[in-house]
């Protein structure tokens, strides 16, 4: 069947800015994203703006809402996170088309552009200054809970992911019960790890590299600034701590007290938290197999993921099952 991204060509996209009353002079560039839709448009005086168009049917309205409420929360507070420009008075906005016998029903928002560079993760300064930052938006996080948004928990990142992968038959016949095995086993251990009534927040959830932009000093606003905070969820703290640091175990350990060491300056951080980071690596690589299977239908994904699904892409997720089983029980003894 057609994928409603089908119907989102570049002139729906310019239509739909032109329709807010953005001067688009035709100019749209297609940025990486895999999950959304995201363009740069160019306006006729010189300037651009960022246009992003969710997946339909991946959250709600409400979901949504929720999301750049959140954005503006954070942004009041002096926060730098990339959030939606408010046009005719609104943030959120719909686009509805018909292309080839496609329909299509988007809601999208348009950001100003912002420029940066991947931060320098080695860096002390930029480790300490991350942490800070990040506990200033935890801060932010835990004044309420989202209401509408879904929590980070083994339920969600790890025995879902896992039925789905089952039930649509996603798994390559000769590896499913070795993979479905060590599954069990690892999120047996997750389990056993994560206490059921952990404190939660709300998160910028995604927190990865390639999701943070710096701005070198000199420049305007200087420093880190978070943007895509497409996957704001309930979760932990130290969800959105892990994936800044990298490297050998040491090289982790050594860098996430550095984190910790800014992020501690603003806000308290309960270092039990810090037991679970391996646990959340694995919900993570579950949910990971899950969301690719998931996104099958988008012609975009068997074109930029083809080795998804085939015996030896199952046989390395056994092999990394079996090493975070190894992580996981290692921290328990």
């Amino acid at each position: 069947m057609a994928h409603p991204y089908q119907a989102l060509t570049p002139s729906v996209v310019l239509d739909a800015l032109s329709g807010l009353g953005l001067a688009v002079d035709g100019r749209l560039i297609a940025l990486s994203s895999y999950e959304n839709r995201v363009y740069l448009a160019h306006l006729d005086d010189d300037s651009s703006v960022v246009a992003k168009f969710y997946r339909p049917g991946r959250w709600s309205e409400a979901q949504i809402r929720e999301e750049l409420d959140f954005t503006v929360e954070l942004i009041a507070d002096e926060i730098p996170v990339v959030g939606p420009l408010t046009l005719q008075g609104m943030q959120l906005h719909e686009a509805r088309v018909v292309h080839d016998g496609v329909d299509g029903h988007f809601w999208f928002t348009v950001s100003p552009r912002r420029g940066g560079r991947a931060p320098e993760l080695d860096d002390p300064e930029v480790l300490m200054w991350t942490g800070r930052l990040m506990a200033r938006m935890h801060l932010i996080g835990e004044r309420q809970a989202f209401k509408h948004r879904p929590a980070l928990n083994l339920h969600t990142f790890g025995e879902l992911p896992r039925d789905q992968l089952v039930s649509q038959q996603q798994i390559a016949e000769e590896v499913k019960q070795q993979w479905l095995g060590l599954c069990n086993q690892a999120l047996q251990l997750v389990r056993e790890a994560m206490p059921s009534d952990i404190k939660t927040i709300r998160l910028h959830g995604d927190c990865h590299p390639g999701n943070i932009l710096w701005t070198p000093e000199g420049l305007p606003e200087p420093g880190p600034h978070f943007v895509d905070m497409d996957d704001a969820r309930m979760g932990p703290a130290v969800q959105d701590l892990w994936m800044l640091v990298h490297g050998d175990t040491a090289e982790r350990r050594q860098k996430m007290e550095i984190v910790l060491e800014g992020y501690e300056s603003v806000r308290r951080f309960d270092r039990r938290e810090l037991q679970w980071i391996e646990p959340l690596r694995t919900l993570r690589i579950i949910h990971y197999s899950a969301w690719l299977a998931g996104r099958q239908d988008d012609p975009a994904f068997p074109m930029h993921f083809p080795w998804f699904g085939t015996s030896d892409y199952w046989r390395g997720q056994c092999d990394t099952l079996r090493e975070q089983i190894e992580a996981m029980a290692g921290e328990q003894v």
